[in-house]
């Protein structure tokens, strides 16, 4: 993916246009008015570099504290990590950026799955790495089992470690309930366990010591989390993620069965379910600190732009064929599921203030500048290879950000001179 030299100096022209930088208004608003606007930021390749916070992401939030120590403006950060806490992931964001973050500002890429209440009384396999059963039990979900745990019931089926496997014939598996879902929260670390026991649990109908009968299809629900496949760390090049994974348990069920292994929803970034969550509790930050004035705009900035770029322009076409009363719903992972609408309420929540979201990709993550391709704007984006979800049309205008800047600093003083905000 090659985006052009001419973006990124349209992003440096406005804000050279800007001229002389001012000191920021003290207070919680500039010239006594309330925000019409929020912020959502990604973490990785934005604020930090794996655990190094970036410089210019302390620059940004000073500027954003307008020297005090509370934000001016709404903030969301919205990551696709989730193997980990909201309250961690705010304490880590917290001494990063040199302010106080709270839970309440943080979406996870699996924070949205408090909406599908349909499965919280389920018994659900959970797969990932860190907390996964604690945060699927801060979701709602009542009956849970770990991939860990599957494996001690039943240790026949994990065979690729030699070292792991059981020295004797192991008694019969008895009492052990019958899956009857599946929860992908992130990229575990043996690979090999998770996929073969998923693959299991999917082919068994949710019982995988029985022996192979007649394939089910429909197979049992699966949710997934966070598809991004790759991501920036402290290593020159990208890192696997999640997405990676996901790539690797379809193509082993389409191998295996023949046929398309299906989500019930796939969430995180770029789904607008995700979206519609960041601006549910951009809305609610603005109510609590008593900024009467609606927010009109929303700027997510992000490093990469098959997830933040293609699912902030995702959203932003969302919103204006929403203004236009031509909403049509579509039942498919790109919309979460049907009850996840009506769960949040958010035709009541939110009212439809916001009218638009704009993408800022930034160059210090996933991205690089090439300064070799075009200048001309039409010619920033360039299909080479689709790095998003098979489940997500590529669309090469959902890719080219709206502006490219250096930094996360350079993001938020473009805003604020777009908002006219000092």
């Amino acid at each position: 993916m090659a985006l052009g030299s001419g973006c990124l100096r349209a992003g440096r022209g406005l804000l050279r246009a800007a001229g002389p930088r001012r000191p920021p208004a003290r207070g919680a608003c500039a010239g006594g008015r309330p925000p019409a606007f929020g912020f959502l930021f990604d973490v990785d390749g934005v604020l930090v570099r794996g655990s190094q916070a970036l410089p210019a992401a302390r620059q940004a939030f000073q500027r954003l504290a307008g020297g005090g120590e509370r934000l001016r403006v709404p903030v969301v950060f919205l990551t696709n990590a989730g193997n980990c806490l909201r309250s961690a992931k705010a304490q880590e964001l917290s001494q990063a950026l040199g302010l106080q973050v709270s839970p309440e500002q943080v979406i996870l890429s699996h924070s949205p799955l408090r909406l599908f209440s349909q499965f919280h009384q389920k018994c659900m396999l959970v797969a990932g790495q860190g907390p996964v059963e604690e945060n699927a039990l801060n979701l709602g979900f009542k009956h849970v089992v770990t991939i860990e745990a599957l494996r001690k019931a039943y240790p026949l089926l994990d065979m690729v470690d030699q070292s792991r496997r059981p020295k004797e014939l192991p008694p019969p598996t008895t009492g052990f309930p019958t899956i009857e879902g599946v929860i992908l929260f992130g990229e575990p670390v043996r690979w090999e366990t998770s996929l073969q026991l998923i693959i299991d649990v999917l082919l068994s109908n949710g019982n995988p010591g029985a022996e192979l009968q007649d394939i089910p299809y429909p197979h049992l629900p699966v949710l997934a989390c966070n598809m991004d496949l790759l991501w920036m760390a402290e290593a020159k090049m990208p890192r696997f993620g999640h997405g990676t994974f996901l790539l690797c348990l379809e193509n082993i069920y389409k191998k295996v069965t023949g046929r398309e292994l299906k989500y019930e929803a796939l969430i995180g970034k770029p789904s607008t379910v995700t979206y519609r969550y960041a601006e549910y509790l951009i809305k609610q930050q603005a109510e609590k600190q008593g900024w009467k004035s609606p927010i009109r705009r929303l700027y997510a900035v992000g490093d990469n732009p098959m997830s933040d770029i293609y699912g902030a322009n995702l959203y932003n076409n969302y919103l204006k064929s929403a203004q236009q009363n031509q909403v049509q719903v579509k039942r498919s992972p790109e919309a979460a599921s049907p009850q996840a609408e009506d769960h949040l309420e958010l035709s009541k929540d939110c009212n439809n203030s916001v009218e638009s979201c704009e993408s800022i990709l930034v160059c210090t993550g996933v991205y690089r500048h090439n300064a070799d391709v075009p200048s001309k704007t039409e010619e920033c984006t360039t299909e080479t290879v689709f790095h998003g979800h098979r489940d997500f049309c590529f669309d090469p205008s959902l890719v080219e950000a709206s502006y490219i800047v250096q930094d996360v600093n350079d993001a938020v003083q473009l805003a604020f001179k777009k908002e006219n905000w000092s």
